[in-house]
């Protein structure tokens, strides 16, 4: 386990509450005011650098049909592959490290439930390989239904990652689908939820987006893409926390060693967390603690050993004897078995180290490529501060075993992406997650081991949860991806069911929806704008009912309210008064009104419907007028 210095880290990002639509639209003396959701916090205010609709009728500008038939019809592109072997591609777009890209996609006709579309990640103008896509079968709940994969410079295959949809996409079905890529990392989101993720792409220099057709016919609808902040660390909606792997998988190999590293990649971990410390001739190695007398046969403290004498030391027996012979670790064979095998380093640099001890780690990071793939945390302030200055391109973090007061000015004066409590203390101040967030600042939160943890944790929001148990925390999470869609709910708000009202007054509808996509409002049959004023002057006086429907991806919800519009005096005026009337016969109306004569009231508005009075005003002042003369 850890202790207050021993930092264990954790990535996911505080995801919105529900994939809710929420309209609501509140009367107050007449003052109508709109309620919309708020955005999702990794996008932020960024540029939308591609929006088409296909209502246009043609291709448009700057996309280019590489291979295979495309068009535009009915305001939907179509894409035709009539074989297996045709991986037919239109290009588009710009080349962006950070960005989200989003499209309606509908299976016209396929070869068969194998056959796919895809949206092309990285991908040059002309098409030409190495390209990355995001792939979805029609058969999208298979095994492989959805995949991450490159078409190499070779023209072969190399899938990297592979899941399930929550549902098959079929054919006539409208999915909307959605990639956030940052950098090598990548998330597939079907109808609004996470169903795959991916930390193996290679990125190009100059590849753009596009859209793929393999055996099929497929259409699209509102593609977009959008450019996102640099901080991939948080938490997308729709996803769990991120799975970092505390010391490797320490909970089924030995700690901070190469096994711990493979274990927790197979175990699907976001990330791999290990300490690093120097030996007495300045080499990085990997290793917690400040002696390796507890994970290793030798004895001392790492700074008085060499880097010889540090590679003889066995760094498994202790663990278990089928690891005997494993060795300590250097940061630069850390590093090179990452850059090659795959994942992501979550690099702690562990107790105080000097500036020039912080720009060796820097120099291995850089010589071996992997400044895109390496976040650096620690508990050591001034470490931090020494990588800002030598490396303003690496993530830092920093780790507290306790909350500051004011975690958002500590991020702000470091220049942190992200602050890294013990999961323990955050849980006594968790509102402090969506005040960092607000910030732009990441949360991963060490050691946690136990489930209910990690559904507190979830829930409040953190981006990342660093455990010695990642296989169990990747199964979690993937039990969370799989649970059933929430229900929509609905209800209508104002007016209320049952509601009195006169003419002179003007509601506006309050819908609010939960777990919706669409919501279709109705009065008396009629489709109404969500959130208009109603306009009670022109109804007939009796019962009106409002009817609200609410469709999401787990079904619908429906709710009505009646109302009944009563005649009176006041209300009578009001109508009077707003009807548009030439002088005289606003003088004639009032007047009447005003000596209680309804009969001849009734008269006047219809004899002067369509002259002095509009017509539709007309008729229902004469028609109250008829029902107070009866009272």
């Amino acid at each position: 386990m850890i202790h207050p210095a021993d930092p264990i880290l954790t990535h996911v990002r505080g995801r919105t509450r529900g994939v809710a639509a929420l309209v609501a639209l509140a009367l107050s003396a007449g003052v109508l005011v709109a309620l919309a959701p708020a955005p999702p916090a990794v996008a932020g205010p960024g540029t939308v650098t591609v929006s088409e609709d296909f209502s246009s009728g043609t291709l448009p500008a700057g996309w280019r049909a590489v291979d295979g038939t495309w068009k535009v019809e009915n305001g939907r592109l179509y894409g035709t592959s009539t074989s297996a072997a045709q991986n037919n591609k239109i290009t588009f777009g710009r080349h962006l490290n950070d960005f989200r890209m989003e499209a309606t996609v509908r299976f016209e006709s396929v070869a068969s439930a194998s056959r796919w579309t895809a949206l092309g990640l990285d991908v040059p103008a002309d098409g030409t390989p190495p390209w990355w896509i995001a792939t979805m079968r029609s058969g999208s709940t298979a095994s492989n239904g959805l995949e991450f994969a490159q078409r190499t410079a070779a023209d072969t295959w190399n899938v990297t990652n592979t899941g399930s949809a929550p549902y098959a996409a079929g054919t006539g079905r409208d999915v909307r689908v959605a990639v956030e890529v940052h950098g090598s990392q990548a998330r597939w989101f079907v109808d609004g939820r996470e169903a795959l993720r991916t930390t193996s792409l290679q990125r190009s220099a100059n590849g753009g987006q596009a859209l793929f057709v393999n055996g099929a016919t497929v259409s699209y609808d509102d593609v977009s893409v959008t450019e996102l902040a640099p901080n991939g660390y948080l938490r997308p909606e729709g996803s769990p926390p991120a799975v970092i792997a505390h010391r490797g998988a320490s909970a089924a190999a030995p700690e901070n060693t190469l096994v711990a590293q493979e274990v927790a990649r197979r175990a699907n971990a976001d990330w791999i967390e290990i300490d690093v410390r120097p030996s007495r001739d300045g080499v990085p190695f990997v290793l917690h603690d400040a002696t390796v007398d507890r994970t290793t046969d030798g004895t001392g403290p790492i700074r008085n050993l060499t880097a010889v004498q540090l590679k003889a030391l066995d760094a498994g027996s202790w663990f278990a004897p089928q690891y005997a012979g494993t060795t300590l670790p250097t940061l630069v064979e850390q590093l090179a078995d990452l850059r090659t095998r795959g994942g992501n380093l979550l690099l702690e640099i562990k107790g105080a180290h000097t500036r020039e001890e912080v720009a060796t780690i820097v120099r291995v990071i850089r010589e071996q490529r992997m400044s895109q793939r390496v976040f650096v945390q620690s508990f050591d302030v001034a470490a931090l501060r020494y990588t800002r200055e030598l490396a303003p391109e690496l993530p830092i973090g920093l780790l507290r075993g306790s909350l500051d007061a004011d975690p958002v000015a500590v991020a702000e004066d470091l220049g942190l992406t992200a602050y890294n409590p013990s999961g323990k203390a955050l849980l006594t101040r968790p509102e402090v997650v969506a005040d960092l967030h607000e910030a732009g600042v990441a949360v991963m939160v060490w050691t946690i081991d136990s489930a209910n943890q990690w559904r507190s944790l979830e829930q409040a929001g953190v981006d990342g949860i660093i455990t010695n148990r990642p296989a169990e925390l990747a199964g979690w999470n993937a039990a969370y991806l799989q649970r059933p869609a929430a229900t929509p709910t609905v209800a209508i708000v104002s007016p209320v069911d049952g509601a009195v009202l006169d003419r002179a007054q003007a509601p506006a509808v309050s819908v609010i929806a939960t777990n919706a996509e669409t919501v279709t409002l109705t009065l008396d049959g009629k489709r109404i704008e969500n959130g208009g004023k109603l306009d009670l002057t022109g109804l007939a006086a009796g019962r009106h009912t409002l009817h609200a429907e609410a469709v999401g991806s787990a079904g619908r919800a429906s709710a009505t309210s009646t109302f009944t519009v009563e005649v009176t005096r006041a209300g009578l005026a009001y109508v009077i008064l707003s009807s548009g009337a030439n002088r005289a016969a606003l003088n004639a109306l009032n007047s009447l009104l005003l000596n209680e004569r309804y009969e001849a009231l009734a008269a006047f508005a219809t004899w002067q419907a369509g002259k002095g009075v509009p017509a539709e005003v007309a008729s229902v002042v004469a028609a109250d007028a008829r029902v107070l003369g009866e009272d």
